[in-house]
């Protein structure tokens, strides 16, 4: 068992933070807002009242945080504070460049990194079931998934650090493509009469399929837009998916599509709504 500190609480942090604690780990966490740690703190996690406290206590520090700007301010505050050999994993969707950069500065005072992003979704994290795409070194990158396994269905690496972020960026370019085959397929449905969870029924069952019918369908039909998957978060993505293709030379002319679409649900003040709420762009219902 290891002592882990765990950064970032939200829908995706808090019930992979629980996981470990299930495990038998030491847990100690922090998070911007501190009432998000209560439901753990009460399952046995201590609550560091600083990041600089969290990073003299762990052997291995997780963070799941934002943005880019925020894994770079959350891992730069414990940088100075943690041992010789601390293995810093982050699970947060940031720039290839930020990961490469962390990796570069950790390395400089004796410090371990591996990006190690998730998909799977809230469900996926409160049922211990994520995919997660690690990019460093081999033996690092085995280390942490050892460490991640109570939360974990796949866990590989994918190369040296920033593969791990290419590979997630990948990945949204794939949840792109899904979610708005679902939303455009339900609201041609319903804007020509049809009965919409027949069709989300019959569609989903057949070619047509996918994780999104299967999973946001159900929401999409409840009119259920909690997250889920924020749109704030998936316009983030989208948006570190373009700036890599445009590096690239590459079109993705898809996301920058669903991205766009997506931009309108922020626009309307939507933007922690669930991605599946898309389909009320298709209805003109924002």
């Amino acid at each position: 068992m290891a002592r882990v500190g765990f950064v970032g609480l939200g829908v995706m942090g808090a019930p992979m933070a629980g996981h470990l604690l299930s495990a038998g780990h030491s847990v100690s966490v922090w998070n911007r807002t501190p009432g998000k740690a209560d439901s753990l703190v009460e399952k046995g996690a201590k609550m560091a009242p600083n990041l600089a406290s969290l990073a003299e206590n762990s052997d291995v520090i997780i963070s799941c945080v934002g943005r880019s700007e925020d894994v770079d301010q959350v891992v730069s505050a414990m940088a100075d504070c943690a041992a010789a050999g601390t293995l810093f994993i982050d699970q947060s969707t940031i720039e290839p460049a930020m990961a490469r950069s962390l990796a570069r500065r950790l390395a400089e005072k004796g410090l371990r990194f591996v990006d190690a992003p998730v998909t799977g979704g809230s469900m996926g994290a409160q049922n211990g079931a994520l995919t997660i795409f690690c990019g460093g070194s081999e033996a690092d990158v085995i280390e942490a998934i050892e460490i991640m396994a109570p939360y974990t269905k796949r866990a590989e690496r994918v190369g040296e650090v920033g593969a791990g972020q290419m590979m997630k960026l990948a990945n949204q370019v794939a949840v792109g493509g899904a979610l708005v085959g679902l939303c455009e397929s339900l609201a041609f449905a319903a804007k020509v009469g049809l009965d919409v969870e027949q069709a989300h029924s019959m569609i989903g069952g057949g070619a047509g399929g996918s994780w999104a019918f299967q999973n946001y369908g159900p929401k999409l039909l409840a009119s259920d837009w909690s997250p889920g998957f924020s749109v704030k978060n998936q316009t983030k993505d989208f948006g570190y998916c373009e700036s890599a293709a445009a590096d690239l030379g590459l079109e993705i002319p898809m996301t920058a599509l669903v991205n766009e679409l997506l931009k309108r649900l922020a626009d309307a003040g939507r933007e922690e709504d669930t991605t599946a709420a898309l389909y009320d762009v298709y209805l003109d219902r924002l």
